[in-house]
């Protein structure tokens, strides 16, 4: 477990290149009827660029994604006012025993159970659809329990926060607890997938050779 990473720095988006995180992961395992979805293998070539070259991709941020940044902080301390937990900063935590997989969780929460907290800070549309009871985004389902494959713990609180709503309904809080035979399922496809990088990475460094990288 690194926790000595702060989130979002240079050496946290370093350590992250070439490893498949619990944000990504729903690409990852997209299928279509026909089969694999697109963004699998946009996936797959992101990671393994990262590999090839050991630099991060720098994704494009859009406005929406700029705010959920900008106002992530309020929401961590909402959660911790409404909850009545301290959350733990935590880095990057790689998963036990594959290797090349991580979850970079909002925070960590100790008492009564070891759990996390993963935070969402939406536009308002999606807020309402979760106030008004629609089931949670199953790609946030995934993210979730892979966070908890990674760190062991017992529970994820799934959190949206938009502080455009009146103060009683700025915060969504719903509990997903460990699911075992979902992480298992999980574990297997991430390992298939993990696999077909690996060997997409060999067969390209046999045929070119393996890249020279330039001294830092």
């Amino acid at each position: 477990m690194d926790t000595h990473l702060i989130q979002r720095t240079p050496e946290w988006l370093g350590a992250r290149a070439g490893s498949l995180g619990a944000s990504s992961l729903h690409e990852a395992i997209a299928r279509t009827k026909t089969g694999w979805g697109a963004s699998r293998a946009n996936l797959l070539a992101r990671l393994l660029v990262e590999r090839l070259t050991g630099t991060p991709h720098e994704g494009f941020v859009n406005s929406a994604m700029q705010h959920g940044i900008d106002t992530e902080p309020e929401a961590r301390a909402a959660y911790s006012f409404v909850a009545d937990v301290d959350v733990i900063d935590v880095g990057l935590v790689r998963h036990p025993t594959i290797t090349g997989t991580h979850a970079s969780p909002d925070g960590l929460i100790d008492a009564p159970r070891p759990g996390l907290v993963e935070l969402k800070c939406p536009q308002p549309a999606a807020h309402i659809a979760l106030l008004s009871g629609e089931a949670i985004p199953s790609k946030y389902v995934v993210q979730v329990q892979w966070q908890l494959a990674c760190t062991g713990r017992m529970w994820g609180d799934f959190v949206s926060y938009s502080p455009a709503f009146p103060e009683s309904m700025r915060i969504f809080v719903q509990r997903l607890e460990r699911d075992g035979r979902h992480i298992a399922e999980l574990e297997a496809q991430v390992r298939e997938f993990l696999a077909e990088l690996d060997a997409k990475l060999a067969a390209l460094t046999s045929r070119y050779g393996a890249p020279v990288r330039e001294a830092a």
